[in-house]
């Protein structure tokens, strides 16, 4: 299954400590792979959503992986440290199918 969150933080807010801090969570030990990024520069269109700040892509092998991820110790953290650097998270879970 695949997290994907997505991030909209705050005008003036400390970017290298969010990344420091986000990046953290791609190390958590039930997470598969991940990556955090930002909007990338492809041509505007009108499907395309370039609002968000950051996109974090975590990949797990099943959802008790997923599950564990939630509870770490460094997912806690990150919330805790970042919550205030945000205005609005969105998360799409998935599950894949190929």
């Amino acid at each position: 299954m695949t997290h994907n969150v997505f991030f909209w933080l705050k005008d003036n807010q400390n970017i290298k400590f969010f990344e420091s801090e986000a990046i953290k969570l791609t190390l958590i030990d039930s997470v598969d792979r991940g990556t955090l990024g930002k909007t990338a520069l492809t041509p505007k269109r009108d499907v395309t959503d370039k609002s968000f700040t950051y996109h974090l892509s975590l990949s797990f092998s099943n959802i008790d992986a997923h599950n564990a991820y939630q509870d770490d110790s460094i997912h806690k953290d990150f919330v805790s440290k970042c919550k205030d650097m945000w205005e609005r998270v969105i998360v799409y879970d998935t599950e894949d199918i190929v």
